[in-house]
């Protein structure tokens, strides 16, 4: 094992640990900020030694033209560097980045009547050499050190530094509002275009799909203030603050697509949402409801299916599970159901099969997959983009790890864009489902409103 590893006497909790770094191009910041099983650990990786970005089916490899697509290339360098992982600890090396809705659109090759306007790249990701690992549970930092860049003793000595001497500042205050946003559809408009992913469904032609809106939202670029506001007043467990010097990602997921651990597959689909109540009685009453809802867990269990069905592509035969099935989650301002889906990968088993197989996640596509993406681009009026992508990483030692991007802000050129969607089936109520985009809207919404008013203080 090439990279180093050191145990700090001295524990920050990860978004102070990030805050120095905040501004530096390719910082990447994968958050767990709800502490439950599933969010002991946060990464920060810094200090990228070999940067790959696709656009339009082209790759480049720090600048250069690559021959190859960008998951040939990563399978090819994940290949070359790997190494163990003996710590104990998730993840000490890899690529960190994220492949964009967009991207998937190519596997399949789904071509997009909408004009790409954001022009960020379809995927990023980015071998680092160094690494901050926050043990949440136990309080622990760790820095890891590729030592490709620096040997790890210097590597070590700044971090240690820059961790100990920098001050955040105070966490702004709960606040009511929500900022402004223009949406590409008007409400009645969004609710025909629901009536006719529902006409899809009742000839045939889909069982379930996601439809979603795009908001604008005009600002400042605040954008690490927005992200510490939405971490800390709504929690996730697979959140991410990415720098990307021309663009920032802003990410609060409660969604798990994809992880693999010493060749055990696990994929968590969300599916059903109910708002929090305003007390404990009311909470408990809409939890219930969601638990009881027909339309809501029969769209799970189309979606559930779908992912058995990916799995079982890359995965040894019979050996793919649902030990959970319909289990309600709390959120801050949702509830969710959620399902967990898990397989033995085949031995072998490389990066480019399983993104091809998995990729992009069926709960933010519909059933069947190709048919529902069809679809979604003709009846959607915006291209997705990163919205219902997925952030994450892929480690040496042959794990990865990687959300769905919702409740997800990208900010660039003076505006923050945010996609909301829902599933659709036969059963929908139109103007239930645009009430439902703009719940999930809420939290993110709030938080630009907060962040972008910290730069007038």
């Amino acid at each position: 094992m090439k990279t180093k590893i050191k145990k700090l006497d001295f524990y920050k909790e990860p978004e102070e640990a990030f805050y120095p770094y905040r501004n530096e191009k390719y910082a990447v910041f994968l958050d767990s900020s709800m502490k439950n099983e599933q969010g002991r650990y946060s990464v920060i990786a810094l200090k990228p030694y070999l940067i790959l970005e696709e656009k339009n089916g082209v790759c480049k490899i720090n600048e250069n033209i690559s021959r190859d697509p960008i998951e040939k290339v990563l399978d090819h360098y994940l290949n070359l560097y790997k190494e163990e992982n003996i710590t104990g600890l998730p993840v000490v090396s890899g690529a960190f980045g994220y492949l964009s809705y967009d991207f998937g659109r190519k596997f399949e090759m789904i071509p997009s009547r909408h004009a790409d306007t954001l022009k960020i790249p379809d995927a990023v990701f980015a071998f680092y050499d160094r690494l901050i690992i926050a043990d949440q549970e136990e309080r622990q930092l760790y820095l890891a050190s590729r030592e490709e860049l620096t040997g790890a003793g210097k590597a070590f000595l700044e971090m240690e530094e820059t961790l100990q001497n920098n001050t955040v500042p105070d966490f702004l205050q709960k606040q009511e509002g929500r900022a402004e946003f223009f949406p590409d559809f008007r409400k009645e408009e969004y609710e025909k275009a629901v009536e006719q992913m529902i006409a899809h469904i009742e000839e045939g032609d889909i069982y379930i799909a996601n439809m979603t809106q795009q908001l604008s939202i005009p600002g400042n670029g605040r954008c690490y203030e927005v992200f510490r506001y939405l971490r800390t007043y709504n929690p996730s467990p697979f959140g991410a603050y990415m720098n990307y010097g021309e663009f920032q990602v802003i990410c609060a997921s409660p969604e798990h697509f994809l992880s693999v651990k010493d060749g055990a597959a696990v994929t968590r689909p969300i599916k059903g949402t109910r708002r929090r109540g305003e007390n404990a009685k009311e909470d408990a009453l809409l939890k219930r409801e969601l638990s009881e809802s027909e339309k809501d867990r029969s769209e799970l269990l189309m979606i559930v299916d779908l992912e058995r069905n990916d799995l079982n592509r890359v995965c040894t035969p019979g050996s793919v599970r649902v030990p959970e099935h319909c289990v309600p989650e709390e959120y801050a301002t949702v509830f969710h159901l959620v399902s967990t889906v898990t397989g033995k990968l085949e031995d072998q088993m490389s990066v480019d099969q399983l993104i091809k197989a998995m990729f992009p996640g069926g709960s933010v596509t519909g059933a069947p997959k190709i048919r529902a993406m069809e679809i979604i681009d003709r009846l959607e009026r915006s291209r997705r983009g990163l919205y219902t992508g997925s952030i994450g990483y892929f480690s040496l030692n042959g794990d990865c790890d990687f959300n769905i991007v919702i409740r997800t802000a990208v900010y660039k050129d003076g505006t923050y864009h945010l996609g909301v969607g829902g599933g659709i089936t036969w059963e929908s109520d139109p103007e239930f489902e645009h009430e439902e985009t703009m719940q999930k809207a809420k939290a993110v919404l709030e938080a630009i409103a907060a962040g972008e008013r910290r730069q007038e203080q």
